[in-house]
């Protein structure tokens, strides 16, 4: 789980993965389903080496089962490569990437990604069909063109890969980093799986956006 950011689009000196959310740092919501997740079987945070907050929270729930690694990098894809060479896990293991800004995702859509990507060759990643008409901006802030949105899909994660794959797919890209594990995997040749998401594992980019995790995860409770 890459958390090196300093989620400058919030307009807040709180990294985003630490903002407050339900009483608890927004990274902690994130890192709870995964860690309850019977098939998960160990988390790793990705960290940046100056990061001054993740040692003024608890972690204690989360036990033996979560390593901080302090290596992050400029970018998330830097992030999540130093983190899987810092890992030297074995070639076939499944790595789940997840972002620490998405902490509404559910074991329900963690169920899916496993079963239907459990026995594939290649990986995927969770993602839903574009709905919305797309534009193409020209000069003047002007639409240039609208783009046929058939076939196109809005990546989430988690993105899921076997380790030895993935760390070859991003060491491939040198200083040109990908933004996403599956741009990635793609410009090695693959094909990775797309895997039905929903909308509510939104990512929490703008302030409106917590507001929101805030009455999903809230709701949940209630449940």
């Amino acid at each position: 789980m890459p958390a090196a950011g300093a989620g400058s689009r919030m307009g807040g000196t709180v990294p985003k993965q630490y903002l407050p959310l339900l009483d608890k740092p927004l990274i902690h919501h994130t890192l709870s389903v995964f860690n309850e997740h019977p098939c998960v079987h160990g988390l790793a945070v990705v960290i940046s080496p100056e990061d001054g907050w993740w040692d003024t929270y608890d972690w204690s729930a989360f036990g033996d089962r979560l390593t901080v690694l302090r290596c992050g990098g400029e970018t998330r894809a830097a992030s999540v490569l130093n983190g899987l060479k810092a890992m030297e896990w074995d070639d076939e293991d499944w790595v789940l990437v997840h972002d620490a800004a998405r902490p509404c995702i559910t074991a329900t859509l963690l169920d899916r990604l496993f079963d239907e990507l459990r026995e594939d060759e290649v990986g995927g990643l969770l993602a839903v069909p574009v709905a919305d008409t797309l534009k193409r901006a020209g000069v003047g802030q002007r639409v240039a063109s609208t783009e046929p949105r058939e076939s196109l899909w809005q990546a989430q994660t988690p993105q899921m890969f076997h380790y030895g794959l993935l760390k070859r797919a991003l060491e491939s890209f040198g200083s040109n980093m990908p933004t996403d594990e599956a741009q990635a995997v793609e410009r090695l040749g693959f094909a990775p799986k797309l895997i039905l998401g929903e909308r509510n594992n939104l990512k929490v980019t703008f302030p409106e956006d917590l507001d929101m995790a805030g009455m999903l995860l809230q709701a949940r409770r209630q449940l």
